[in-house]
């Protein structure tokens, strides 16, 4: 039976990344020629990661690829293959979604993770990670795959400090997700919900992931040097004598320093002189993080001041939010913010004083960390665009000299970016999937209005239309029978936002299931298309 943990985790990764796709596959243009390594255009509209790199670069993870961004109006997505040997170098890059980036330097590592069916159920896996040594050139780029970490079933000991520790090996890559990643100068960094922490060293590649132990679940600390002869690394549930805190989730590292976060709360790592880590552990109700199960960290520096902010969701402690906290002095004391308490977030980002929440209703930002003020979605009112969901997975702002002063934001709907983020009324640019440009069509198709494009509650399909003398669109809605069941103008010079419908009729009541024909009027012709509503 899965555990209500590996429930929630399977519902967040499926929601996020393998939710039904904004363009069906019939309009996504993918390059089959070998002789490029990318495709014009992104792939998937569901953006997961974004980080940015050198003077330019912005690196997308999203549900169909990894895509990168090296001017400030097209991005490439890199092509993918199913006969990638790891080990070796390829062009081409596993065919499946992006878990997570980092980036440092000229080097780029990224994780994946695919869908799969066991046992008759549909679960996630990992597919391992791939790894760019010179970022900048993507005209003849290559990159080193290696297969996701796991172990053999021997593998029930481990060497550590030069003591032998205990551990149950990871054998399946069901599960086995990456779900971040850190780079510092000597390592590479993984966080894996069934795999724990590993750590892969950069001048020693071929000696593969290493397991890192952490603190057990009711420990404080585990240090160098100590009585060890008790411990196990085992990241199954408790009553099968594993530990919540060997499943990890996020990986913040920099210096000599490394932040996890896990199932049980948040760890502090310092590195000594032969690599080995001493840890301290923090969790609720101990420390004052707002929530045990952390799912993104970063660092934030202003004024000579650190900080180390932590996304938090509920565990199963009582007194357990949703939320936001943050240590000022490396951990000694936490607080939660109370202004976030209860919002489900994904993602946490910095910029000098500002802090961006990415969560379930949108981005939300303070200058001072403590009091935060909501985006309202992305619009594009140059291009009569809009993102239509509130949901947001991450976010960037980006203070490199090529950008200004941008803001970027990664939706299930689209990218976007705005020159203004101090702006809730900014300008937004939407970026998407490559579209066929001269068809007239609805997406999603089938439509679902109460999973699909959710915004304030309710759910969209979205026209594509192919409008070039017309400013008015005249949308008439008919069920099988040619009934009418709704019509109305769409401007496209009054800033209304998309072409949609929300699936209901004339009197706001939702449809019912079926095959309707939707008329779309301009440049003076009728344009007709047939969509299937499925609740």
């Amino acid at each position: 039976m899965k555990s209500r943990l590996s429930l929630w985790l399977a519902l967040i990764f499926f929601g996020m990344i393998y939710a039904q796709m904004p363009v069906p596959r019939d309009f996504v243009m993918r390059s089959t020629a070998s002789s490029s390594s990318t495709t014009t255009g992104l792939q998937s509209d569901v953006i997961i990661e974004i980080v940015t790199q050198g003077d330019s670069a912005v690196w997308l993870g999203t549900g169909r690829g990894l895509a990168v961004m090296l001017d400030s109006t097209s991005a490439i997505t890199f092509n993918t293959s199913t006969s990638i040997t790891s080990g070796q170098s390829s062009p081409d890059l596993p065919e499946a979604a992006i878990s997570a980036i980092a980036a440092s330097g000229d080097t780029v590592i990224v994780a994946f993770a695919s869908d799969t069916t066991a046992n008759g159920d549909d679960q996630t896996k990992g597919d391992g990670v791939a790894i760019n040594y010179n970022a900048d050139d993507t005209s003849s780029v290559s990159w080193l795959y290696l297969a996701q970490p796991k172990d053999s079933t021997t593998d029930t000991t481990f060497s550590w400090d030069g003591d032998t520790l205990s551990a149950f090996p990871i054998t399946l890559t069901i599960g086995n997700i990456i779900y971040d990643l850190a780079i510092t100068s000597d390592y590479f960094w993984a966080a894996s919900f069934y795999g724990g922490l590993r750590r892969l060293d950069r001048s020693n590649i071929s000696a593969g992931w290493k397991r890192v132990p952490l603190p057990e679940d009711s420990d404080t600390e585990f240090l160098c040097g100590d009585d060890h002869s008790d411990f196990v690394l085992n990241s199954q549930e408790p009553e099968l004598d594993g530990n919540r805190n060997h499943r990890v989730f996020s990986v913040l590292a920099y210096g000599d320093t490394v932040w996890v976060g896990t199932a049980k709360g948040i760890n502090r790592g310092i590195l000594d002189d032969s690599n080995c880590i001493d840890w301290a552990h923090f969790w609720y109700p101990n420390d004052g993080i707002s929530g045990n199960w952390v799912v993104g960290m970063a660092k934030q520096e202003f004024n000579g001041q650190r900080r180390i902010l932590a996304v938090t969701l509920r565990a199963d402690e009582e007194g357990e939010v949703n939320g936001l906290s943050y240590t000022p002095d490396d951990g000694q004391s936490w607080i939660s913010v109370e202004a976030l308490r209860s919002e489900r977030a994904y993602n946490v980002s910095s910029n000098d004083t500002l802090v961006y929440a990415s969560t379930q209703n949108g981005l939300w930002r303070a200058k001072d960390g403590v009091n935060f003020a909501l985006y309202q979605p992305a619009r594009d009112a140059e291009n009569s665009d809009e993102i239509l969901s509130n949901y947001v997975y991450t976010s960037v702002h980006d203070t490199r000299p090529y950008y200004g002063q941008a803001l970027w934001v990664g939706t299930p709907d689209g990218l976007a970016r705005t020159p203004d983020p101090n702006s809730n009324e900014s300008i937004w640019r939407i970026f998407r999937t490559e579209m066929t440009p001269q068809q007239v069509y609805a997406y999603p198709n089938p439509f679902s209005p109460y999973s699909d494009n959710i915004l304030d509650g309710d759910g969209y399909v979205r026209f594509h239309h192919t409008a070039r003398r017309s400013q008015l669109i005249q949308v008439a809605i008919y069920n099988f029978a040619m009934e009418k069941v709704i019509d109305y103008d769409h401007w496209l010079n009054r800033d209304e936002g998309a072409l949609k419908w929300d699936g209901k009729d004339s009197n706001g009541r939702p449809v019912a299931n079926g095959p309707y024909f939707c008329k779309l009027t301009y440049d003076d012709e009728d344009h007709w298309v047939k969509l299937v509503v499925l609740k």
